[in-house]
């Protein structure tokens, strides 16, 4: 449903009630026994959470807060902060607050669990969460929870909602119907070029295609059947390709090349924004410009909905979406949004059974999500969520809607207008039929490649960019990336991956 956004995984369960926890591994007692407790006995929680959406005024978020401690007090003893941070800040403010001692004692990892484990940010909850979580546990199941591991110890809970990202292409509706384009006929992204094209031609006012965010041009969402092994998506550095089992120098492939040199086609004929290499712009903020026909990207949704969910929220022009490939999982799918245990709260008990309501409770994780019934959102009829008549995202007090595929369990937060409860049956669907990698659930552990990673993600900031957005040629500048690669430490890294690789299927036959 509206809960589209985001690209990512799914956890619900019953609510839990005051539950009996043990004490965890290597942390404190409960927070009445360490200082974490008010004058009134409330154990006190802070939750840190990525907003894509306003940081409301301390007034209007403490409105939600009340709210949900108003439930928090009687079922699990808890009071909450809440401490919304604007995504792009997110990764490095929650580090920098938690290396500063900051009380933060819940929050996740995007796209960075190994970091979040191997620099000692997170939590071993492999005991606690049987007595503080067990409903989420249950909920989410153990290939999944496997997936959030690292020498055996579970590091956290991955969000629970639809993760089987396909690829799609986003465009104006409006634009394709007047020049009679058949979007539909679209089945791959080298589909795309004649669509480019067209636009091109009979709309010469517009950029063709919009980057969906700085130096991609969303062709690393349509690679296919690629594990990425532990690594971002945006920067993956060794990989498996289909169901083979040799870890392989991904910018060596045929299939790297073969997008590097789509983009670079894109960008000589003057179909993309030419500075998507370093624009500081996303998709979003370009398509409601109008100056953009289309974009690609990967959701977890029917192309229907996510049609739906993304007009919703830009609301300037009619959407479609089209698929352009199939869904394919791999362990950093799942793992991709973790919700963890801060390893240095003070109240680890009462940030796990938080952290088990937010998938739970039906009524808590829509207060995060939408905020305050009749202020920031109205629910018609038909149990659809919506702004108040005259209000948006940009004016209500509060909402994180557009965070509705990162926070606890998509499945039980309220569906927004225009989409289709029914796609929650083919959403699942996807997750139990999407072709999934053979190496689902293997975590690296690059601990001993701190100084190679850093290194060669230098090398990858330095080149991909305009590799994937078409501003140099791939014949000239491919050979020097790789060079370039394997002189900061590249080949350690795959030789560390297959090794520990091999030793995970041995212990996994």
């Amino acid at each position: 449903m509206k809960r589209k956004i985001i690209c990512s995984l799914l956890i619900a369960a019953m609510v839990m009630g005051l539950c009996a926890c043990g004490s965890g591994d290597g942390a404190g007692g409960s927070g009445s026994e360490s200082g974490g407790s008010s004058a009134g006995g409330y154990d006190q929680v802070t939750y840190a959470y990525a907003t894509f959406n306003n940081i409301p005024t301390e007034e209007d978020l403490d409105t939600v807060e009340e709210a949900i401690n108003e439930i928090t007090r009687e079922k699990i003893n808890v009071e909450v902060t809440l401490k919304p941070i604007f995504i792009g800040d997110y990764s490095s403010n929650v580090s920098l607050a938690l290396q500063a001692g900051e009380k933060i004692d819940v929050f996740q990892s995007i796209g960075d669990f190994n970091n979040c484990v191997s620099t000692g940010m997170a939590m071993d909850i492999t005991e606690l969460i049987d007595t503080c979580a067990s409903e989420s546990k249950a909920l989410v199941g153990e290939e999944w929870l496997r997936a959030c591991t690292s020498g055996g110890k579970l590091y956290g809970i991955p969000t629970y909602k639809p993760i089987a990202l396909t690829p799609m292409i986003i465009y104006r509706q409006d634009v394709a119907d007047e020049l009679g384009i058949d979007m539909k006929a679209l089945n791959s992204v080298e589909d795309v070029t004649a669509v480019l094209e067209q636009i091109k031609e009979e709309k010469p006012e517009m950029t063709p295609l919009a980057p969906v965010e700085a130096g991609s041009l969303g062709l690393n969402r349509t690679y296919g059947d690629v594990d990425w092994l532990a690594d971002d998506y945006n920067t993956p550095v060794g990989v498996l390709l289909g169901d083979d089992m040799t870890v392989v120098d991904f910018y060596s492939s045929d299939i790297f090349k073969e997008r590097c040199e789509l983009a670079r086609n894109w960008y000589n004929n003057g179909l993309v924004m030419k500075d998507a290499a370093t624009t500081t712009s996303m998709a979003a903020e370009l398509m409601s410009s109008g100056n953009y026909f289309a974009y690609i990207a990967a959701y977890s949704y029917p192309e229907e909905d996510t049609a739906a969910s993304l007009q919703a929220q830009s609301g300037n022009f009619p959407t479609g979406a089209k698929m352009l490939g199939d869904a394919y999982l791999s362990t950093i799918d799942v793992n991709a949004l973790v919700w963890m245990v801060a390893s240095n709260t003070d109240v680890p008990e009462a940030a796990l059974r938080f952290l088990n309501l937010t998938f739970t409770d039906e009524d808590v994780c829509n207060l995060l999500i939408y905020g305050i019934e009749g202020r920031d959102y109205v629910i018609s009829e038909e149990g659809y969520a919506a702004y108040p008549e005259g209000e948006e995202a940009a004016s209500v007090p509060y909402t994180a809607q557009l965070s509705c595929g990162t926070l606890g369990n998509f499945f039980i937060m309220y569906p927004t207008e225009g989409t289709n409860k029914d796609s929650l049956e083919w959403e699942l669907e996807q997750n139990k039929t999407a072709k999934t990698s053979p190496a689902m659930g293997f975590t690296f552990d690059a601990s001993s490649l701190k100084s190679q990673y850093t290194a060669v993600k230098n090398v990858i900031n330095q080149y991909l960019p305009g590799l994937m957005c078409g501003s140099v040629d791939p014949e000239t500048e491919i050979p020097k990336f790789v060079s370039a690669l394997n002189d900061a430490g590249y080949q350690e890294i795959l030789a560390a991956k297959q090794e520990q690789l091999d030793q995970w299927i041995a212990e996994n036959k």
